[in-house]
């Protein structure tokens, strides 16, 4: 396996995240309940799987060892601003969900910030994915790859975290709201 097959394996993790993101905005648009558990689950995978785990691997190895090639630097410039706003609506969805859990209706704003970050989630996923591929076939060699591989997979506490995480989109997906 490679450092970029880790970052695809991720890409799939978040794609059922996803996918789950789009039930609960569709759900609460229709003016029907999701757990406040749950969202609050979401919010968790979002900063500790996809910005504590995912993005730093890009952000701190990946990237940078694409970019010593003097190679896709526009592209990484985009997705690290990508990343940012990503970040921002992730924050803006745990703002308004503590709110809405403190008495305060917004129904609205969580389920529009979570209809923005599945539409990001699926655009920037999109893209990364062919920038993996470009990055794979031109510019990073099978050394660098299985070096990345091994750095990710050096750091045990990600590895650990990461399953948790697998397991919450697990519950999350079995959950009768899911399921319907």
């Amino acid at each position: 396996m490679s450092g970029t097959e880790i970052l695809r394996n991720d890409h799939r993790q978040i794609r059922r995240l996803e996918k789950i993101i789009v039930k609960c905005y569709s759900i609460l648009n229709e003016g029907n309940d999701v757990p406040f558990s749950d969202m609050q689950i979401m919010v968790s995978i979002m900063s500790e799987f996809l910005d504590a785990i995912h993005y730093a691997r890009e952000e701190n190895q990946y990237f940078p060892c694409v970019a010593s090639y003097d190679s896709l630097k526009q592209e990484i410039r985009v997705f690290m601003i990508e990343h940012e706003f990503g970040r921002r609506i992730a924050l803006n969805i745990s703002k308004h969900l503590q709110r809405w859990k403190s008495g305060e209706d917004q129904r609205e704003p969580v389920a529009r910030f979570l209809k923005a970050y599945a539409i990001y989630l699926d655009d920037h996923l999109t893209k990364e994915n062919k920038f993996f591929d470009t990055a794979e076939e031109q510019v990073l060699s099978p050394d660098e790859e299985k070096m990345m591989y091994e750095e990710f997979q050096a750091v045990t506490a990600v590895a650990t975290k990461l399953d948790e995480m697998i397991k919450f989109i697990d519950y999350l997906e079995s959950t009768p709201w899911v399921k319907d």
